[in-house]
């Protein structure tokens, strides 16, 4: 049985515990309001962006000679996953949802004797993913440094990964991330973007009245590399807004925890300071009563 000062000091460092994870939870709630604001706007213009794509791709007659980053090398041999996670931890099950729904992915493709090659956003992503797949890690990138997410380290991935496409190092190109529901729910997202893929179905024939000034390839020529950088932003922003509240119900919950595990501990020390209170008592009145 744990003696009074070691109950006294587990008690301590229990409390000193429950300030941290609540200071934690009011800072990651005070971030949430912020990202969850931008992942909101993000994603009209996100989702707009890949509608007028997937429009003037209807407007092309000559697919053969359409821009690759649309249409795809023709195969679907080699897979290239974006994989994107937090560079910090203590935030629930926000990276362990990315990675349980991108190894689903992976043994789908490795299934199928096709080529897996793996860019990791986020350190730990590539910290969870090295032990089974680090000889399918091609780059490891992180923006720890950065204090907030921004469209040019979204450009930087984009650049990265279409100059691989450029240099013809894989066919198929997606991204995985967290889609931010609440604060409670989010939702892990698999989204291919090269070829450019949607992921709804919707309807575009009310857009298909449009013309367009320069021609179709002109126009996506200059769209499609941006496309790609925009949709890394958009799952950056979403991803930003899941951390926060997935940190901030994990936090509540540990700071409830670490409540409940003082008031034990406080019961169990009464309980052995009363123990030995009395046990004090009847030694003075057994030596009382043998005088």
């Amino acid at each position: 049985m744990a003696s009074l000062d070691d109950l006294k000091k587990r008690i301590s460092s229990v409390k000193s515990t429950q300030k941290i994870t609540k200071a934690m939870k009011m800072v990651a709630a005070a971030k949430l309001r912020r990202a969850q604001e931008n992942a909101e706007k993000g994603r009209p213009y996100s989702e707009k962006m890949n509608n007028i794509i997937l429009n003037l791709s209807n407007g092309i007659s000559d697919k053969e000679n359409a821009p690759k980053l649309l249409v795809g090398t023709g195969e679907e041999k080699t897979h290239l996953c974006v994989v994107m996670t937090s560079d910090r931890g203590l935030c629930g099950g926000f990276n362990t949802n990315i990675i349980k729904k991108s190894k689903q992915y992976f043994q789908k493709i490795l299934k199928e004797n096709k080529i897996l090659k793996i860019i990791t956003v986020g350190s730990k992503g590539y910290d969870q993913l090295k032990r089974q797949y680090k000889e399918n890690i091609i780059e490891k990138i992180s923006f720890k440094d950065s204090k907030n997410i921004n469209y040019f380290d979204a450009d930087k991935v984009g650049k990265i990964i279409i100059d691989r496409f450029k240099k013809k190092e894989f066919d198929v190109c997606a991204i995985f991330y967290n889609k931010f529901k609440n604060v409670i729910t989010q939702i892990p997202q698999e989204q291919q973007i090269i070829p450019l893929k949607s992921n709804e179905e919707k309807d575009t024939s009310s857009d298909s009245n449009y013309e367009f000034e320069p021609e179709e390839d002109e126009i996506l020529s200059n769209l499609l590399p941006k496309n790609i950088s925009t949709q890394i932003f958009k799952a950056m922003l979403e991803n930003s807004a899941s951390e926060q509240g997935s940190r901030m119900s994990a936090m509540d919950n540990a700071t409830r925890n670490a409540g409940e595990m003082v008031d034990k501990l406080t019961i169990q020390y009464n309980r052995s300071r009363q123990a030995a209170i009395t046990k004090e008592l009847i030694e003075i009145i057994s030596g009382a009563e043998s005088l």
